[in-house]
């Protein structure tokens, strides 16, 4: 099957005006609509989330092929059969199991010969106290994010070595980048997968594989969720009941819980703007490593890194400089000087303080 068409201008004018308004910035060299591009082939793991959804209908929408890969524990697969047609190849798979993985990655060059872009908008997390989740939430929010992640990348990445190409688009959140009361785990499995992706970064520059980690804000679901649980859901979140400790109306514990509330009555960002500017991404020259989408993401990483930023001035006159002599006798004088000098200031300040 040849995918190597150049995508059909089929959209009317009204249609191209309106998509242009929402774009990546010109640094990146997005896709110009009116302009024929590449038809690339994706692979979307949580294919079947609110933001996966989105993510499969935006990559079909402009001409590209899609494996849509759904989530064992929301789907069936007679569910994701129902997908299948030319452009898109819908499967099932456990992201937490390798093996699960591969085979959907070998799936995917057996229907379309190649594949170009590999999306992981897989999650799960817990709504709790750090004390009140317990082990196996714990380790099932770990499993699933960052070994989900980690599976993924290991089971493509030799393929993406292999043709010299290849994009990530790893769905991380701001609370990988700043601690949320109440989603400390989650949190914990953000902090890791952004990590494990900026150091891979730089191992597969030479490879031209790229990677971008897309982190949204508050992203509305752009369909309603049917499948019962036993514990009430938001998205991919459990919010699991408070303990005791943690039930007060204002405990911090319950930050997230709010927050969430918060999220019914109101309209946050888009998950269908999401996906088009994450297609985009797909699509550009020069990927930026972080992809912040909505206002309250832009606005609390920024809080967040000038907090830091204000700490480090705080404290950098404790740094401690090398001595410019060698030796062990000028470094043994040297710090015997410092610490004469400081009982010196010490005694001066209580004698002060006694004084007055």
């Amino acid at each position: 099957m040849d995918v190597s068409s150049e995508h059909s201008a089929g959209h009317s004018t009204t249609d191209g005006a309106a998509r242009a308004k929402l774009q990546l910035p010109a640094s990146c060299d997005p896709p110009q609509f009116e302009a024929p591009r590449k038809q690339l082939v994706w692979v979307v793991f949580g294919g079947t989330g609110h933001m996966g959804r989105s993510l499969v209908k935006s990559a079909l929408s402009h001409g590209d092929l899609v494996t849509s890969v759904g989530r064992v524990f929301e789907t069936t697969p007679e569910d994701m059969s129902a997908q299948d047609n030319d452009s898109c190849l819908g499967l099932l798979c456990d992201v937490r199991a390798r093996d699960s993985v591969a085979r959907v990655i070998e799936k995917s060059l057996d229907r379309f010969q190649r594949v170009d872009v590999v999306a992981n908008c897989s999650g799960y997390g817990v709504i709790g106290a750090c004390e009140d989740q317990d082990e196996h939430e714990i380790r099932n929010q770990f499993e699933t994010n960052f070994m989900g992640t980690l599976n993924i990348i290991q089971a493509s990445l030799p393929y993406f070595r292999h043709q010299n190409a290849g994009r990530y688009l790893i769905f991380s959140s701001t609370s990988g980048a700043l601690g949320v009361p109440g989603l400390g785990p989650y949190c914990a499995t953000k902090y890791a997968v952004e990590g494990l992706i900026e150091a891979m970064l730089y191992e597969t520059d030479s490879f031209n594989v790229k990677a971008t980690l897309v982190e949204p804000g508050f992203v509305r679901r752009d369909e309603p969720d049917t499948m019962p649980t036993p514990l009430p859901t938001w998205g991919h979140f459990l919010i699991k009941p408070a303990s005791e400790a943690y039930a007060q109306a204002t405990s911090p514990a319950l930050h997230a819980k709010r927050m969430v509330q918060w999220l019914g009555d109101r309209q946050p960002t888009s998950a269908v703007k999401c996906a088009e500017l994450v297609w985009q991404l797909a699509h550009c020259s020069y990927p930026p490593l972080r992809l912040l989408l909505g206002s309250y993401a832009i606005e609390s990483i920024r809080d967040r890194l000038r907090s830091v930023t204000e700490e480090l001035e705080d404290w950098k006159h404790l740094n401690f400089p090398v001595a410019l002599e060698t030796g062990v006798e000028a470094d043994g004088k040297d710090s015997k000087a410092d610490h004469d000098e400081f009982m010196a200031d010490s005694i001066q300040d209580a004698q002060g303080q006694v004084t007055t």
